[in-house]
């Protein structure tokens, strides 16, 4: 068996150079990109089937869009599938039929936003217990605990997502919050 990121995941892999690729870092010795170590946990009680490519090529990406969730404010996608992973682009808390934010309220828009992104991620054939990674920008940290709470009725399967939560200095439309994520097909 070839290994390629999908390893890391202990899910088999096809179409794969079956050579391992090697970095040589400036001290030591040569790391494998190929192979995961043994003190690294997987994620395997999850199932995903998963399709690698060479991680320098990427033949077969596809651009997500949906009704369901607002449109893209500016030259993006709404949602890209490249390898079997969706990258769902930020989303406010936006009313997909007007593009304009739910409320002021930071509650209301994580309510919408990651409503938003379940669109995104239905129209690309996954749901929120595909997801890997989010990212949480927030206009206000002070808000964190309140949009946690809602976040976690989106995210109750475990394992929960990796995910990073950072204030930003300023957010499209003024939103509140914005929330990104990645998940597997």
């Amino acid at each position: 068996m070839a290994y390629c990121t999908a390893h890391t995941f202990q899910i088999p892999a096809s179409n794969v150079i079956s050579r391992p690729r090697t970095v040589t870092p400036s001290v030591g010795a040569a790391v494998s990109l190929w192979r995961r170590p043994s003190s690294i946990p997987s994620i395997s009680n999850r199932n995903m089937s998963f399709k690698c490519h060479a991680i320098s090529k990427c033949d077969d990406i596809t651009t997500i869009e949906t009704n369901e969730a607002p449109e893209a404010l500016g030259p993006y996608s709404q949602g890209i599938i490249a390898n079997n992973f969706i990258f769902v682009s930020g989303s406010l808390g936006l009313i997909p039929e007007t593009g304009e934010l739910i409320s002021d309220h930071v509650g209301e828009q994580a309510e919408q936003a990651l409503k938003n992104i379940g669109a995104i991620l239905k129209a690309g054939g996954a749901d929120y217990n595909r997801v890997v990674k989010t990212t949480i920008m927030l206009a206000d940290v002070a808000d964190f605990a309140l949009v946690n709470q809602i976040y976690a009725r989106y995210f109750s399967e475990y394992p929960a997502p990796a995910r990073s939560t950072f204030q930003a200095g300023a957010l499209p439309k003024n939103a509140k919050i914005e929330i990104d994520a990645i998940a597997v097909v």
